[in-house]
C-alpha cells in the first residue's frame, strides 16, 4: 500500500520503479519514467537502508536525467542518496557520482566530436554561402562553426560544468565524504583545464573559497559529520585540493587567480592543527616555485627575488638529489633576480606619497613576508622584506661561491665596484654571454623550478636598467653639472635617450637621485642629496639642544636639598593618588575600548553600506554598459550592411559600365545617380527605336496575312466539302460495327445469366451469414470501447483524488509549520522580554547596591576626616577629662561599625575600630585587623 512520503508521489518499491521505468521508457514517455524513479529515490520509507536495487535505480535516473539535461533533478536526487549511504556504503555514492561525471563527459565529447564531423561533412569549401547562411551571419555576426559550437557542443559543456557544480554542493564539509570532495574538486579541476574554462574555473575558486570560509566561520556548530580542520588528514586534503588550484591556475595562465591559491594557502596553513608545522616539503617546492612564476609575470622584482631565494633555500634543505648544475641555476637565478631589484624600495616612494600610502605599502609587504614565510611582527616599524637584506642574505649565506663566475662578475660590477664611467660598458659582455651560460646550467628533472631556472637572459633588461641607475648615482656622488650626450655615452645598451631619462627620473621620484635636466642647455645637474637629507633629519634635535641651553640661562638649578625635597614630596603625592588614579585608568581603558568597540562597529557597517552601494552602482555600471554595447554592435551591424551593399552596387555598376565599354579608373567611386541618370536615358532611347522597329513589322505582317487568306478562300471551301462526304462513309461504317457488337455482348450476358442463376440461393445465404458476423464483431468492439472509456473516466477520478490529497497533504504540513514558526517566534520573544526584565532588575539591584556602597564611603570619609580633626586638636582639657574624647569615638566607632582606611588604622592617638572593636585604654583600635585572643581582652569589647 503507497503512503504520500518525501517524494510528492505514490512510490514504488525500488525493484518495481525501474521495471515501470523501463516500460516508460519503452513507449517513450521518460518524463514519467524519470519522475517514477525520483519519486522512489526520494521516498523517506527507502532513504532507512541501503540495497542494490536502490543503486540501480540511481544508475537508471542518472542515465535519465543526463539524456535530458535535468541537472537540478540529479543534485536533489544525489542529497537524498547522499543521506542513505553516508552512514552505511560511501562506495556506492562514490561509484554513483564517478557515473554521473563520466556520462557527461561521454556526452559532452560526444557533441564536439558530432560538431567537428558536420563542419568536416561540408561538400565545397570554395562554394559560396547559402542565401539563408548570409543573413543569419549578417544578423548575428556569427560564422556557420560559432553556431554549430552553440548549438550543439555548448548545452552539453553547460551541463558538465552544471554536474562538477552540482557534485561540490553534495559533497561539502562532510567528514565522511572528504575523499570523494578532494576528488570531485580534482575533476572540476581537470575539466577546467582540459578545455581552457577559464571563466568556470574562476567560479569553480570562489566556490571553493566559499565552502572553505563556511567551514571556518560555522565551526563552533560542528555536527556529527561536520568536517573539522583540527584533524590533520583532513587538513591535509583541503591543501592538497589549494595547490592543486594553484596548479591548474598556472597552467591557465590566471595569474591574478593563482595568488589569491597561495593566500588560500595560507589561510589554511594558519589554520593548520597542533603537531603540524605545515604542507609536505615536496608540496612546499612546488609553492615556491610556482610563486616565481607569479612575481615574474607581476614583474614584482623583490617579491621574485625572494621566492627564489626561499625557493633555494628549501630546496637545498630537504632535495637530496639535487645536481651541482641545479644548484648552480638556482643560485644563479637569486642572485641575478636580487640585483634586477632597484636600488630604492616601494616603501620609500609610498611615503613621498604621503603618512596613509606608507602604511598600506609597509602592510602589504608585510602581507608578501608571510606568504614568503617569514614571521612578521607588525609591531615592528622597519620594512621585512628589502633589497639590502636580501643582498646581505646571500652574502651570509654563501651563494655567491655556487655561481658561475660570470654571474659573480656581475655582482661584483654592480654592487662592490665605485666605477661609474665603465659600469655599463663592462656589463655589455657579461650581460651578453648570460644565454649561453643559461644553457650550460641546464637543471635536472630533480629541479623544482623546471627549465625556467635555465631561462637567465630575462633578467637582462632589468639588470641593465638597475646598472644605468647605479651609474647616475655615482656620478652625482662625483660631478654636480654633467653633459647629456657625455651621460648617454656611458649605457652603450642601444636606448634611445627618451628611455634613459624616463628611468632616471623615476629614481628621482623614488627619492634615489637628485638630478635636473636642463634641455636648453643639454646638461643634467646633480646636488649633494645626503649632505642635504642630514641637516633635514637633525635639524630638530638641534633646536631642542639650544632650548635647553636658554631655559637653564633663565632658571638656574636649585639646590639639592631642594629638588629632593620636592622629588620625595612628588613621590608622596603619586602614592597616595596612585589607587585613585589607577581606577581612573582603568575607567578610562574600558571607555577607550567601548568607544574603540563602537567605532569598528560604526566602520564596518559604513563599510558594509558603501560595498553594497559600490556593487549596486558596478551593477548600474555593468547594466549600462552592456547596453552601450549591444546599442554599438546594433551601429556597427547597421553600417557594416550599409557598406556592403553599398560596395555590391558599386561593382554591379562598375560591372555594368565595363559592359558597355566604358572604363573607370582604380579606386574612383561611381556616382550612383548620375550613372543610373545616364543609364536610363540610354535605356529609353533603346525602348524608343524597338518600338518603332515593332511596329513597322507588325504592318508588315498585318499585310501578309491578308493576301494569304484571300489565295486560300477557295481551296478552304472545296477541302470542307470533301470532308463532310468522307466522315459520313465513316459514320456509317461504325454505326454497323456497333450493331453487330452490341448483338454479340447480349447473347453472352444472356447465357451467364442462365448459368448463374442456379446459385442465387447459395449467395443469398452466405451474405446474410457474413452481415450477422460483422454485426457481432461491431458489438463487441462497441462495448470493449465502452469499457476503455469507463477505464480512462474512473483513472481521470483517481488521478483527481490523488492530486486532492496531495493538495491537503501540503496544506496541511504548511499550517504545522507556520504554527511551529508562530510558536517558536512566540517563545522567543517571551524569552527576550524575560531576559530584558532580569537584566533590569539587576541593573536595578547594581545600581542600589552601588549607591549605598557611596553613601557608606561618604559616611567612612566623614568620620575619617572627623577624627584626624580631634587628633591634631591641642590638649586644652586636664588630664582627668582627657579619655573622655577618645572613649567617645570608640565607642561611637564600634556602634556604627564602619569601615576605617588602613593609613588610619594604627595611629598613636587611638581611634574607634571598624567591625573589629573599640579603643583601649593603649589608645589602639582593632582597625578591623585580626588581632590574637591574648590582645583582645584588654583593648576593650569586641564585636566580630
Amino acid at each position: 500500500m503507497s503512503r504520500f512520503r518525501g517524494g510528492g508521489g505514490v512510490a514504488l518499491k525500488p525493484e518495481n520503479s525501474l521495471k515501470r521505468a523501463e516500460e516508460l521508457i519503452g513507449v517513450g514517455q521518460k518524463n514519467n519514467a524519470l519522475t517514477t524513479l525520483h519519486d522512489t529515490i526520494t521516498n523517506k520509507r527507502y532513504q532507512r537502508n541501503w540495497t542494490v536495487a536502490l543503486e540501480q535505480v540511481m544508475y537508471k535516473y542518472v542515465d535519465l536525467a543526463v539524456d535530458m539535461k535535468q541537472g537540478r533533478k540529479v543534485k536533489d536526487a544525489l542529497i537524498n542518496y547522499r543521506n542513505t549511504c553516508q552512514q552505511i556504503n560511501v562506495g556506492s555514492l562514490e561509484e554513483v557520482i564517478n557515473h554521473l561525471v563520466d556520462v557527461a563527459s561521454e556526452r559532452a565529447e560526444a557533441a564536439q566530436k558530432e560538431a567537428q564531423s558536420m563542419l568536416d561533412d561540408m561538400g565545397d569549401l570554395e562554394a559560396e554561402a547559402s542565401p539563408e547562411e548570409m543573413v543569419l551571419s549578417y544578423v548575428s555576426g556569427e560564422k556557420s562553426a560559432d553556431r554549430t559550437d552553440r548549438e550543439v557542443v555548448t548545452p552539453w559543456f553547460k551541463f558538465l560544468w552544471e554536474t562538477h557544480r552540482n557534485v561540490l554542493d553534495v559533497l561539502r564539509n562532510n567528514s565522511r565524504l572528504e575523499a570523494l570532495y578532494a576528488a570531485a574538486a580534482g575533476r572540476a579541476f581537470a575539466f577546467c583545464q582540459k578545455y581552457k574554462r577559464t571563466t568556470e574555473f574562476r567560479r569553480l575558486c570562489d566556490i571553493l573559497r566559499n565552502h572553505l570560509q563556511t567551514l571556518i566561520k560555522y565551526r563552533e556548530q560542528a555536527g556529527r559529520d561536520r568536517t573539522d580542520l583540527s584533524v590533520p588528514a583532513t587538513w591535509e586534503i583541503y591543501v592538497d585540493m589549494r595547490f592543486n588550484q594553484l596548479h591548474t591556475a598556472c597552467e591557465l595562465e590566471l595569474w591574478a587567480e593563482a595568488f589569491r591559491s597561495v593566500e588560500d594557502i595560507q589561510n589554511l596553513v594558519k589554520e593548520s592543527p597542533k603537531g603540524i608545522k605545515g604542507p609536505k616539503a615536496s608540496l612546499m617546492a612546488v609553492y615556491y616555485a610556482r610563486l616565481t612564476q607569479i612575481f615574474t609575470r607581476s614583474e614584482a622584482k623583490l617579491y621574485n627575488a625572494y621566492a627564489w631565494f626561499r625557493l633555494f633555500m628549501f630546496s637545498k634543505s630537504y632535495n637530496k638529489n639535487l645536481s651541482q648544475n641545479d644548484v648552480a641555476a638556482m643560485a644563479s637565478n637569486v642572485v641575478l633576480a636580487a640585483l634586477s631589484v632597484p636600488p630604492y624600495d616601494a616603501e620609500t616612494a609610498a611615503g613621498a606619497r604621503g603618512e596613509e600610502a606608507r602604511i598600506n605599502e609597509q602592510e602589504r609587504g608585510n602581507k608578501m613576508a608571510a606568504i614568503l614565510g617569514y614571521n612578521v611582527d607588525r609591531r615592528e616599524g622597519r620594512a621585512l622584506l628589502t633589497r639590502a637584506n636580501l643582498l646581505a642574505d646571500l652574502e651570509r649565506k654563501g651563494l655567491l661561491q655556487l655561481v658561475p663566475p660570470g654571474i659573480k662578475a656581475i655582482y661584483t660590477a654592480i654592487e662592490g665596484e665605485f666605477n661609474p664611467l665603465h659600469l655599463c660598458k663592462a656589463l655589455v659582455p657579461l650581460l651578453d654571454s648570460l644565454p649561453a651560460l643559461g644553457e650550460s646550467l641546464a637543471p635536472t628533472a630533480a629541479c623544482p623550478a623546471g627549465p625556467s631556472a635555465a631561462a637567465l637572459d630575462a633578467y637582462v633588461p632589468y639588470l641593465q636598467q638597475v646598472a644605468l641607475v647605479r651609474t647616475v648615482r655615482q656620478l652625482s656622488e662625483v660631478y654636480s653639472v654633467m653633459r647629456v650626450s657625455d651621460l648617454s655615452s656611458l649605457a652603450p645598451f642601444g636606448w634611445t635617450f627618451s628611455q634613459s631619462e624616463a628611468l632616471i627620473l623615476e629614481s628621482v621620484r623614488h627619492g634615489y637621485l637628485h638630478a635636473r635636466f636642463d634641455h636648453r642647455n643639454g646638461t643634467v645637474h646633480f646636488s649633494g642629496l645626503e649632505l642635504e637629507n642630514e641637516r633635514v633629519k637633525s635639524h630638530i634635535s638641534t633646536a631642542a639642544k639650544r632650548l635647553a641651553k636658554a631655559l637653564l640661562l633663565i632658571a638656574p638649578k636649585e639646590s639639592a636639598a631642594t629638588a629632593e625635597t620636592r622629588r620625595l614630596a612628588a613621590i608622596r603625592r603619586a602614592l597616595e593618588s596612585a589607587g585613585e588614579e589607577n581606577s581612573r585608568a582603568l575607567a578610562r581603558k574600558i571607555l577607550i575600548e567601548r568607544k574603540k568597540e563602537e567605532a569598528e562597529r560604526l566602520m564596518l557597517e559604513k563599510e558594509l553600506v558603501l560595498e553594497q552601494q559600490r556593487a549596486a552602482a558596478e551593477a548600474l555600471a555593468q547594466e549600462a554598459e552592456e547596453r552601450r554595447q549591444a546599442a554599438e554592435r546594433v551601429r556597427r551591424e547597421e553600417e557594416r550592411i550599409r557598406k556592403e551593399m553599398e560596395e555590391e552596387e558599386q561593382s554591379r555598376l562598375r560591372a555594368e559600365l565595363a559592359a558597355r565599354g566604358k572604363k573607370i579608373g582604380e579606386g574612383e567611386v561611381v556616382d550612383m545617380a548620375a550613372m543610373k541618370a545616364e543609364l536610363q536615358r540610354e535605356e529609353d532611347i533603346k525602348a524608343g527605336e524597338m518600338r518603332r522597329k515593332l511596329t513597322k513589322l507588325a504592318k508588315l505582317m498585318d499585310h501578309m496575312e491578308r493576301a494569304k487568306r484571300e489565295e486560300e478562300a477557295p481551296l478552304r471551301a472545296e477541302e470542307a466539302i470533301n470532308r463532310l462526304k468522307d466522315e459520313e462513309v465513316a459514320w456509317a461504317a461504325d454505326q454497323e460495327a456497333a450493331k453487330v457488337a452490341f448483338r454479340a455482348a447480349w447473347e453472352r450476358d444472356m447465357d451467364l445469366k442462365s448459368r448463374i442463376a442456379r446459385m442465387a440461393d447459395e449467395a443469398d445465404s452466405y451474405g446474410a451469414a457474413v452481415q450477422k458476423r460483422r454485426a457481432a464483431e461491431l458489438e463487441a468492439m462497441r462495448r470493449e470501447r465502452e469499457l476503455a472509456r469507463e477505464q480512462a473516466r474512473e483513472a481521470r477520478r483517481e488521478d483527481r483524488e490523488m492530486t486532492r490529497k496531495r493538495e491537503y497533504v501540503r496544506r496541511c504540513r504548511m499550517e504545522i509549520e507556520e504554527k511551529r514558526r508562530a510558536e517558536e517566534d512566540a517563545l522567543k520573544k517571551e524569552e527576550d522580554e524575560k531576559k530584558a526584565r532580569e537584566a533590569a532588575e539587576r541593573q536595578r539591584k547594581n545600581d542600589e547596591i552601588a549607591e549605598r556602597q557611596r553613601q557608606r564611603e561618604a559616611e567612612i570619609d566623614a568620620k575619617a576626616r572627623a577624627e584626624r580633626g580631634g587628633a591634631a586638636a591641642p590638649p586644652a582639657v586636664s588630664s582627668r577629662e582627657a579619655p573622655a574624647p577618645v572613649a567617645s569615638a570608640a565607642s561611637g566607632g564600634a556602634q556604627k561599625g564602619g569601615y576605617v582606611p588602613p593609613h588610619l588604622r594604627n595611629r598613636s592617638g587611638g581611634g574607634g575600630g571598624g567591625g573589629g572593636g573599640g579603643g583601649g585604654r593603649d589608645g589602639g583600635g582593632g582597625g578591623g585587623a585580626y588581632r590574637p585572643p591574648a590582645e583582645r581582652s584588654s583593648g576593650g569589647a569586641s564585636r566580630w
